[in-house]
Formats: C-alpha cells, structure tokens, sequence
C-alpha cells in the first residue's frame, strides 16, 4: 500500500481553518468576526495607539509653541493695572495729589509737607513698551526655533519608523507561526497514514511489530511539536497585540505568508539613500544649525538695544475729582558688565559642540547599521535559495522512499528519516522565508524609507 501523495503547506488553508476551528471550540483561542487585519491596518492601528507616537506628537508640540514665542518677542507689550490706595506718605501723598491735579497754595506748608493729611487715589494705568532694534538677536533666536521644531518632526519620523519595524517583526512572527501549524498538522496526518500502512505491513507478514511501535512513536512526537507551535502562535499573537497598542487584540484571519523577492541594490546606493532620507540624521542636522543659531544669537546679545516705551494713567481720589498724565519716550540700552551673557555664550558654544559630535557619531553609527542591514539581506537571500532547493530535494527524497517502503525494499527507519529531514527542511525553507522579510525590512529602517506605504511590500 502506498502512503498518500504529499502536499506542501501553500496548499493546506482549508486544513488551517479547521485547525482553528477546533482550536477555538478548545478555548486556547477566540477569533474576533472581522475582516482579516492587514499589515497596513496593523501598522496604522500602532502609529495611533503607541506612546512613544504620542511623546514624539507631543515634542513637536512644544517646539511649535516655542516658535511662537521666539516671535512674540517681536510685539509690543501693553499692560493695564487698576490701583485703589490710601495713606498719608508725605512723598505719596505729595504725588498723588500732584498727579490728581488738585494741588492748592496751601498744601505747600510745612506742615501739610511733613504730616499730609491721608489721602485715597483710584488710579488706572496702560504702559507699553516695544523692542525697537536688538541688532538681530530676536530673528536668530526665531529661526533657531524653527529649526527645533524642524527637528522634532524628524525625530517624529524616527520614532514613527521604530514602531512600523516592531509591527512588521511581529505580524511576520505571527505569519511563520501559522506556517509552522501548517507543516505541524500536515506531519501529524502523514504519521497517521504511516502508522495505517505500518499496520497493513505487520497483518501482511512484511514488517514486525517494533514497526508498528516506532510509528506511534512518531505520532506521539508530531503532536508534542503540534502542542508547541500552538504555544507559539499564541505567543505571537500577544507580541503583535502589544506592538499595535491593543490588548484586547484577538486572533483573526491573516493572509498566509507567501515567499517574496525584494529589490536588491549597491551598498553604496544603500548608504547613499541612508545619508539622505534618514530621520534621525536629519533631525542631528537641524539641530547642529538651531544651535549655530542660538550660538548666533547669544553673541548679539551684547549688541545695543534700541525700544520704544509709554505709558498713560488716571488718577483720581474717592470723591471723584482727578486728572490724567502720559509719558513716551525711545530708550538705548547697552549692557557694560555683560557677565551672565558671557555664561550664556559659553553654554551655547557647549552646546554646538556636543550636536557636532552626536551627528558625527550618528553617521558613523548609520553607516555601519546600512552595512549590517545590507549583508543581512544579501544572506537572506541566499538562504532562502538553499532552502528552497533543499525542501525540494528532501521531497524527492522522501517520495522515494516511499514507494521503496510499499514496495518492501526500505525499512521503516529510513523511511522515517526522511520524514523527518524532509520536515526539517519546510520549516528551515519557512524560517528563510521570514528572515528575508525581516531582512528587507531592516534594510528599508536602515536607509530611513521604512514608512507605511513601503511596508505594502511585507504584506
């Protein structure tokens, strides 16, 4: 008797849905009734529900806020103050009623001078005041600001590919796992035939009883291996739920994972597109320039500063008699003992030197990360090749043997041998598969083009 013709895993969907189905009815898992999630859907779901997104939005915030008031150092300031006072001060009250416009001959006596009767004012004000001219000071700081803000939105974007590279790992985690069940469930139903045939074989006088033993044996063994890559489905499934930021993420139906092959270029091209598109070095160089800004703007702040001032007010006592005054005037002011703007200067010239050396260090750190990415992904690539010729060979392999076997002419422990190289080589030919996945989209965060739209790719 022959053993049934095998098929490979690509083919057994229709046998993976029954194993979930009686998985579910067990209560190891509960599949939500939705569509199937995507890698686009998984990967939108994450940028809304992760905190380090919220952080990064959160830092681009305060940057843009620190632009506007960069700029509204620019705009005249105006105040107003409301004031209710009483006391017999011999300077307040001399003031106040100076200012009130109710002076009389008679309180210029001594002794109205040097014990005033107490007098009350109602007094309101509006004062003003606006930065004329500060030798450029204000549009260095501003642009600084902007370059800030410039800069949070690149690390906005580092932080954005972070989160797609941990979804991608862990929906491909979960799509291997799938395949492993897969080629798990196959093995267990061709251990069954195998110990059907043994059993044939023993009746028949053409094979003995240790046999029979060694293919239950082996059934015992295709089981325990079924038993653990359900555990690691599960476990996979719990990695996705927490890179996508929902816990309460249910397992569901997923497009089996399909060997792809992705584009392929120069080293040097690599490094190139990691020099250019890279956010975070981008964000390093933001930084270096809103510092050479800052820096900029601390040395001009020993310049002379050029403002405009005026103020306006009413004063009036409690019966109700008053008067009103006004001042204006341009002010120059210029700072000779200039010691805490030497402080200052020295911190920003500090701080220029240290974003010098972290986006030197940067770069270094980024070449070398392109250079691992790309070997990593010409290696997948060739490990996938193998693999697949393997797998195939193993097939052959075990195919042989089989007819070997029904025709008498191999033993059982050949035969299951080749089974189990023949096993050995799908899930090696499926782990390849999902290396050069990973591969690729370590190469994509490498070079800084790892975003949502690219990932399509992954699916």
């Amino acid at each position: 008797m022959h053993l049934p013709t095998r098929f490979p895993p690509s083919q057994l969907t229709p046998r993976r849905a029954i194993f979930l189905a009686l998985f579910v009815s067990l209560g190891t898992v509960s599949v939500r009734a939705q569509e199937t999630l995507t890698l686009q859907q998984a990967i939108h779901a994450a940028l809304q529900h992760s905190p380090e997104a919220a952080i990064a939005n959160a830092d681009m915030s305060e940057a843009k806020a620190g632009v506007s008031a960069a700029r509204a150092l620019l705009l005249p300031r105006l105040d107003f103050t409301e004031d209710v006072s009483r006391g017999n001060a011999p300077v307040y009250a001399f003031g106040t009623r100076l200012r009130q416009g109710g002076f009389t001959q008679a309180d210029f006596a001594l002794n109205a001078l040097n014990f005033p009767a107490p007098i009350g004012n109602l007094a309101t004000r509006f004062s003003g005041s606006w930065m004329l001219f500060d030798s450029l000071r204000t549009e260095k700081e501003i642009h600084a600001a902007h370059l800030m803000h410039s800069s949070a939105a690149s690390s906005a974007q580092t932080v954005d590919q972070q989160i797609i590279l941990r979804v991608v790992a862990a929906y491909q985690a979960v799509l291997f796992a799938e395949r492993e069940i897969d080629v798990a469930v196959h093995e267990q139903d061709t251990a069954a035939a195998l110990l059907a045939s043994v059993d044939e074989h023993v009746k028949a006088g053409l094979a003995v009883e240790s046999d029979r033993m060694s293919a239950q044996v082996n059934i015992a063994a295709r089981k325990e291996e079924l038993i653990t890559v359900q555990g690691d489905l599960e476990l996979a499934w719990a990695q996705l739920a927490e890179a996508v930021g929902e816990p309460d993420l249910k397992p569901t139906a997923l497009e089996p994972m399909a060997p792809h092959k992705y584009p392929q270029s120069a080293l040097e091209e690599d490094l190139a597109a990691a020099a250019k598109t890279r956010p975070d070095l981008k964000a390093f160089g933001q930084s270096q320039s809103a510092e050479a800004a800052s820096l900029a703007a601390a040395r001009l702040a020993f310049a002379p500063r050029v403002s405009a001032y005026g103020n306006w007010g009413r004063d009036q006592s409690f019966a109700g008699s008053g008067g009103n005054n006004w001042v204006a005037g341009v002010q120059l002011s210029i700072d000779i003992l200039p010691i805490g703007k030497r402080a200052q200067l020295a911190h920003a010239s500090a701080s220029q030197e240290r974003v010098d050396a972290q986006l030197a260090a940067s770069s270094q750190h980024v070449r070398l990360e392109v250079s691992r990415a790309h070997i990593h992904q010409q290696t997948a690539v060739l490990s996938l090749e193998t693999a697949e010729a393997a797998m195939q060979q193993s097939a052959e392999s075990l195919r042989i043997l089989k007819n070997r076997y029904g025709a008498g002419l191999a033993n059982l422990t050949d035969l299951l041998r080749a089974e189990d190289a023949e096993r050995q080589s799908q899930s090696n030919y499926w782990h390849a598969v999902y290396g050069n996945a990973l591969a690729y989209a370590d190469l994509l965060y490498a070079t800084g083009t790892l975003t949502p739209e690219a990932a399509k790719e992954l699916q």
